[in-house]
């Protein structure tokens, strides 16, 4: 039985880890210590830090694992660029993977490669940020380097703002260092794909919803495809590649965020894994096949199929909650009710579990997808999914309405 470790055990690598035991593989699960769901779902799981390379490095070696990967994190693919490469096992090399965990070093190589991005400065302290503020247009996005879910990400548009958003991003960053960069107004896609021995094997720009939370916009979900002229689509294609290019992408996932200005696509970020948000899912319902699966297979050293069948139009939504609380109540009745109609959707807490007020992506409570392009059959689902749930007595669809946000 071929061993496949998984570095991740939370929401985002369940379904990963489900796949690769569907497909009849020995799991090896990697996180440290946590209440995370992937635990109870791997036939060994190791609590080790997966930002840890030699300690995950040792552990792997010692098991003889047949693959490694993750999903849905950056976290953890510097540490899968050292395994394989050191391992001689299939996945994005290391470099690669250093390159696409550090923004600084994303964008110094998008810069050095013509890589059409926004203008941006390093910065190491307060100071420093707001010479950077001041030499940069306005608006500006503050970032933490190293982080994802939107966490230690601001927009700032005035110097009364800069320190609360400079502090914010070098709290949850494990570099010295964050960068301000201008703001790019237009309209924020995704484009997740494949890079496959030196090729883009797959390319899938898609709409992207996101939610403001203070200063922080968010994903809070996505729709394939992505309507655009074929000129648009093109200029997309080519900003892909060549930032695949700059970054050394291969034998691996990728999830960009790209702004489009115009007819212009802005590179914001690039990853070396594929997306959270329910993407996996959607590329596989939109394509017609597992990407999970097909994830797994690189890992183990295959060459997986790429070939789209008829694309099928769909979209996933995030639930989040506008408030720190309890689940007092789930409604069942309506629960079991959506079931019964075929709506797929997750919750990822029950009643008496604690949740957390929506600050970045990882504040999620569940997820939903729809085989569908019609945001209006959507929002209502959304909304009977959110008045089933109750925080501290009140349903989230009632709080959400007193928070005057968009669901």
């Amino acid at each position: 039985m071929k061993k496949l470790m998984i570095l991740g055990a939370g929401i985002y690598q369940v379904p990963l880890i489900k796949k690769a035991r569907e497909m009849g593989l020995f799991t090896i699960v990697v996180s440290y210590p946590g209440p995370y769901p992937g635990f109870a779902l791997g036939d060994e799981c190791l609590y080790l830090d997966t930002t840890d390379g030699s300690a995950v490095l040792d552990a792997a070696r010692k098991l003889g694992i047949d693959g490694i990967c993750t999903t849905g994190t950056d976290v953890a693919v510097s540490t899968i660029g050292l395994v394989a490469e050191s391992l001689g096992l299939r996945g994005i090399p290391h470099e690669a993977a250093l390159l696409a965990t550090d923004k600084l070093r994303m964008k110094e190589a998008f810069q050095k490669n013509g890589v059409t991005s926004a203008p941006f400065l390093k910065v190491s302290s307060f100071e420093e940020a707001k010479d950077a503020f001041l030499k940069l247009s306005k608006p500006v996005m503050v970032k933490a380097v190293d982080s994802s879910g939107s966490r230690g990400v601001s927009k700032v548009s005035t110097l009364s703002e800069l320190s609360g958003a400079y502090q914010a991003s070098a709290e949850v960053s494990r570099q010295p260092y964050v960068i301000l960069e201008e703001f790019v107004d237009g309209t924020e896609i995704g484009v997740d794909g494949f890079v496959e021995n030196g090729s883009v094997v797959l390319l899938l720009p898609h709409q992207k919803f996101v939610l403001t939370s203070g200063a922080t916009s968010l994903p809070a979900g996505h729709a394939f495809p992505y309507p655009a002229s074929e000129r648009v689509l093109a200029s997309i294609g080519h900003e892909i590649r060549k930032a695949v290019s700059a970054l050394c992408l291969d034998n691996c996932a990728f999830n960009a965020d790209v702004m489009i200005c115009g007819e212009t696509p802005f590179l914001l970020e690039m990853g070396g894994r594929a997306g959270a948000t329910g993407i996996p899912e959607l590329v596989s319902l939109y394509c017609g096949f597992d990407f999970y699966q097909k994830m797994i297979e690189n890992a183990l050293g295959e060459t997986p199929d790429f070939a789209c069948g008829t694309p099928k139009p769909c979209m996933s939504r995030l639930l989040f909650s506008p408030v720190d609380g309890t689940i007092t109540r789930i409604d069942s009745s309506v629960i079991r009710k959506l079931r019964n109609e075929g709506a797929d959707f997750s919750l990822d807490y029950g009643e008496g579990d604690p949740v957390s007020k929506v600050r970045n992506g990882t504040d999620r409570i569940g997820q939903v997808i729809l085989p569908s392009s019609s945001e209006p059959e959507m929002n209502a689902l959304m909304k009977r999914l959110y008045a089933a749930v109750f925080v501290d007595g009140i349903s989230l669809w009632e709080r959400w309405e007193v928070c005057h946000e968009t669901v």
